[in-house]
């Protein structure tokens, strides 16, 4: 204990490294190091306790590369697939140096044997360590790693979280030195950082930086995995995002940029992939797990010779058995601990809380981490579905979790462009998703709300193009999906045509201003906020070139310019109004003495609606947010109170006559934003009497600031 590599001194007083690997029911292991040759010496760890094969090597210090192979049984019809002439990574290898490619001898069986169908049941002993990348042992971080290091542990509800990838948000950045674009030191460098706080976001969420592979699908196109889905190093960071080339310097480079973050008070989220991993099916490669111990770490199928796959990737790692759980969860303490990380998004969490077959929300991995004493403290976020039977499972997480809220993507997307029969699911989805997340103690920060993510149209393109345009990715543009609910307003794509590209511009405005008018926790895409393209492309998974990285030089543009601005704005409109981010959920009942209710629903006639309204086709509404009492306390123990506000959005195409709600909801409404507008004034706004009619623009939102919220209207 623990498991991996671990560098120290040993009893006698001789430092040297301890290497621990869990082995099942392995005939032997070899712990083999590599010199910067590529020599390969061989050391047998003789130890073994508990299925754990383990040694001390006296003189191995950090830096040493090392892998192992694993003896045993080759019977792929029963699931097992040890094969000794193929040198395995350490799973809990905390660096790893080299990449992997893929040929032949990486596989544990002959991968062109002529007959494709028992291939996989075919031993090919050749030889695979020249081809694939070792792990590096390297020092712990020690007492004083984190030393005047400030989490910033911004509550729930104050977080704005931003989706980027370290390699696409600054490989273009012009104020990021060339030698660090693309890197952990570059997204750590000040001119990155400048961008986030100057944005207002509280939060980056980090897509995959765990060791990965590429698939041998992509490379035989002579393309890459560039999003990182496709892990096989849990405690290793990427070593391609390094600007330091030097073995085990990117240990020591991520928490550099972590620290830089925190230093701004942005926390660090990791998306995660635990649900499978780069060993794909049993025509995969043999990595790391698979020649370990097959059955100990893959769910298989009932005839153990192939794979129970809910993730659409080839294997599932099977959580239920308890070293694969240990694996996941020593990972994620050990990112929290000694890397520095704030929280984690889970990518296809239902396969992880899958127990036996179904999903469990008692499942093994689940009761885990709710009582883990690191892990329950820091932020979750299940993506709540895999591809196996039953994986849907939005709204199903427990306490402690927040989830990506595709159902807030689908209102919303479906409400700017005209699609919903009516204005039900808008209501929910701006008032926390009620409906999904008001149970077992769950808070509208539960909901993860999201317009755009990695995967799919960036907001630009979801408002150019109404068909994806993914031929550049290889498959004759059938992947990514083809429910994009988006519309392009015109024309398909690029135009020179002003009223085309003024609507489209307008657009993005109203995206964005229901995104962080919306309770529940916001999630930006990285160049979203101005104007990144894809051209098209919703699945940019294999494009490591432009079309993956974020564009800086669309800052140049005014346009872009001011949609950025307009961002920030909204951020920090949201920052200043706790009543724009609350912590309960609305109950929406009306108040003694003037019948006032901390949400309530307008029509476009000024009155409240009906439940007819709910149903009845319509392209406007309005919603009145209170914050004469917003339930809890500040950190004094103070009652939080706020400003009211009135938001009117209109999906029409066409301007409508809308009637400012009267007494005692308001005497005047003050105009903070009007996304009709290309640029947004910083100045107060017009003030408008209660009670008066106003004309909307079309394809709008307008936001006022309520005067006089209280007063009693005659008779009430």
């Amino acid at each position: 204990m623990p498991l991996g590599a671990r560098y120290g001194v040993g009893a006698d007083g001789v430092a040297g490294t301890a290497f621990a690997l869990w082995a099942g029911d392995a005939e032997a292991v070899e712990l083999c190091l590599f010199d910067a040759d590529g020599h390969e010496t061989r050391c047998a760890l003789t130890e073994l306790t508990d299925g754990i094969r383990h040694g001390f090597v006296p003189g191995v210090r950090p830096g040493q590369r090392y892998g192992y192979r694993v003896h045993g049984r080759w019977d792929p019809w029963t699931g097992e697939r040890r094969n000794p002439a193929k040198l395995l990574l350490d799973p809990y290898a905390r660096a790893v140096d080299g990449e992997f490619a893929l040929p032949p001898e990486v596989y544990g069986h002959v991968r062109d044997w002529p007959e494709q169908h028992v291939a996989d049941t075919v031993r090919d002993d050749r030889d695979s360590a020249p081809y694939v990348p070792k792990g590096v042992v390297v020092s712990d971080a020690g007492p004083d790693a984190w030393r005047g290091d400030r989490r910033p542990g911004t509550p729930w509800p104050d977080t704005v979280i931003y989706e980027l990838h370290v390699k696409g948000f600054t490989r273009l950045h012009p104020g990021v030195p060339e030698r660090l674009r693309g890197t952990y030191a570059g997204l750590g460098h000040p001119a990155a950082v400048e961008h986030l706080t100057r944005l207002g976001v509280t939060a980056v969420e980090l897509l995959p930086v765990h060791q990965f592979a590429h698939e041998d699908h992509l490379l035989r196109r002579g393309l890459r995995n560039y999003w990182g889905y496709n892990s096989i190093g849990y405690f290793a960071p990427h070593a391609g995002y390094a600007a330091d080339g030097t073995a085990g310097q990117q240990v020591a480079e991520f928490r550099d940029m972590v620290r830089s973050l925190h230093a701004a008070g942005i926390e660090v989220i990791l998306d995660v992939v635990y649900n499978h991993t780069a060993e794909a099916g049993e025509l995969g490669p043999t990595l790391s797990l698979r020649g370990i111990d097959n059955r100990g770490y893959y769910r298989l199928s009932p005839d153990a010779r192939r794979y129970a796959d809910v993730t659409g990737c080839g294997n599932t790692v099977h959580v239920v058995q308890p070293q694969a759980l240990r694996l996941i969860t020593d990972s994620l303490r050990y990112w929290v601990t000694e890397m520095g990380v704030d929280g984690f998004r889970f990518d296809l969490a239902a396969a992880l809380a899958r127990a036996r077959h179904e999903v469990d929300m008692l499942a093994p991995f689940l009761a885990v981490i709710a009582q883990d004493p690191v892990l329950r403290g820091v932020k979750l976020i299940a993506e709540p579905w895999d591809v196996g039977a039953g994986g849907y499972r939005t709204g199903g997480f427990p306490p402690l979790w927040a989830e990506w809220n595709d159902h807030y993507r689908d209102a919303v997307r479906d409400f700017w462009r005209g699609a919903l029969p009516d204005v039900r699911a808008l209501g929910y989805r701006l008032s926390g998703s009620s409906d999904l997340y008001d149970w077992g103690g769950r808070r509208p920060y539960a909901s993860v709300n999201f317009v755009t993510a990695h995967d799919g149209f960036t907001l630009h393109d979801l408002v150019s193009h109404e068909r994806k345009h993914n031929g550049a990715n290889g498959e004759g543009n059938r992947d990514g999906t083809d429910d994009n609910r988006s519309a392009h307003h015109g024309t398909e794509g690029p135009t020179d045509d002003p009223a085309v590209l003024g609507l489209r511009r307008r657009q993005l405005r109203n995206l964005l201003g229901t995104l962080l008018l919306s309770a529940g926790v916001p999630m930006l895409v990285a160049g979203d906020e101005f104007g990144r393209t894809q051209g098209g492309n919703n699945n940019a998974y294999c494009q490591d070139n432009p079309v993956g990285w974020v564009d800086w030089s669309l800052l140049d543009d005014p346009h872009w310019r001011e949609l950025c601005a307009l961002t920030a704005r909204l951020i920090g409109l949201r920052r200043a109004h706790p009543v724009l981010r609350r912590r309960e959920f609305f109950d929406g009942a009306a108040q003694f003495p003037d019948g006032l209710r901390d949400l309530a629903w307008f029509s476009a006639s000024g009155t409240e609606m009906t439940d007819g309204d709910w149903y009845a086709p319509a392209a406007t509404l309005g919603m009145y947010l209170s914050g004469r009492d917003i339930p809890g306390r500040d950190e004094l123990g103070r009652r939080v109170t706020d400003d009211s506000f009135l938001a009117v959005l209109h999906a029409g195409a066409r301007p409508v006559q809308v009637t400012l709600p009267g007494p005692p909801w308001a005497t005047a409404y003050e105009l903070v934003l009007d996304t009709s507008l290309e640029r947004q004034s910083s100045e107060p706004g017009t003030r408008r009497t209660a009670d008066t009619e106003i004309t909307v623009p079309e394809h709008s939102v307008l936001l006022f600031r309520v005067v006089g919220e209280g007063d009693r209207a005659s008779g009430v």
